[in-house]
């Protein structure tokens, strides 16, 4: 099953670490051709190299997603290097938290240039090669975050996710004239570099109140993130699915001690 990755080209932004890292290793090791996008070059090029180790193929590019320039000579560079662009998983995303009494302007204006604008622009940046080649994927990172539950400090990155998700709906029709699909993966609590940052206290409640018992891995969001890409789901576009191993099912915790 989902043979029809190999050979593909794919732009995963945000590649060089946590779930993007992951979506980048997973493609790669069903015969993707991998381009990384990232700001941190050390960053980018250990996972690039990680790649090549395990027989993969991978480059990557230094790219400030929210600036359309940069994402354009990142489209542009991946049609040259790879022979064109056949599919964007657009990752990337911070997650800074700030409550709202603290919060500036520009510290929201910093969460939605990373985690809305960028998709848009990266969208935008990959549509002549969608055109050129008749068909494409678009994967987007969304989140439980905001679409669906709430959590405090994370309502600049709440209301990205969900902004995320609105711009799918309309975007899915205007892809369509180029044969190209585009649906939301919406990851719940994954251990990530970034995750683990939030200490061990956070990380065994949060364990504690999923009715799978553990947060999810890299892997899940990447194998989701893998069929929505393949030629498989081709009849798949503006939709989302949920990975969160059912955090967002109980009704309080106290409905997790019936299990």
């Amino acid at each position: 099953m989902l043979t029809s990755i190999s050979g593909k080209s794919v732009i995963v932004t945000g590649g060089s670490k946590g779930i993007g890292k992951g979506i980048a290793k997973v493609f790669a090791i069903k015969g993707a051709k991998v381009m990384i996008a990232a700001r941190t070059e050390k960053d980018a090029a250990a996972t690039v190299d990680e790649i090549k180790a395990a027989g993969g193929t991978a480059d990557m590019f230094l790219c400030d997603v929210s600036d359309f320039d940069q994402v354009s000579a990142l489209a542009d560079y991946t049609a040259k290097t790879f022979g064109g662009i056949d599919i964007l998983c657009a990752n990337a995303g911070i997650f800074p938290q700030v409550k709202m009494v603290d919060m500036t302007a520009d510290d929201w204006d910093q969460v939605m240039s990373t985690n809305l604008k960028s998709s848009f622009l990266c969208v935008k940046a990959c549509i002549p090669y969608f055109e050129k080649s008749g068909k494409g994927r678009v994967v987007i990172t969304s989140s439980i975050t905001g679409p669906v539950t709430g959590y405090p400090g994370w309502s600049h990155y709440g209301a990205s996710k969900a902004g995320q998700l609105g711009f799918i709906k309309t975007a899915a029709m205007e892809l369509s004239r180029y044969n190209t699909t585009i649906n939301a993966v919406m990851p719940g609590n994954i251990m990530t570099e970034g995750l683990a940052d939030l200490g061990e206290d956070y990380l065994s409640s949060m364990a504690n109140s999923i009715p799978l018992k553990r947060l999810g891995s890299v892997e899940d969001i990447a194998n989701a993130a893998l069929f929505f890409a393949s030629d498989e789901a081709a009849y798949i576009t503006g939709q989302q699915i949920v990975v969160d191993g059912g955090q967002i099912l109980p009704e309080s915790l106290e409905a997790l001690e019936e299990i």
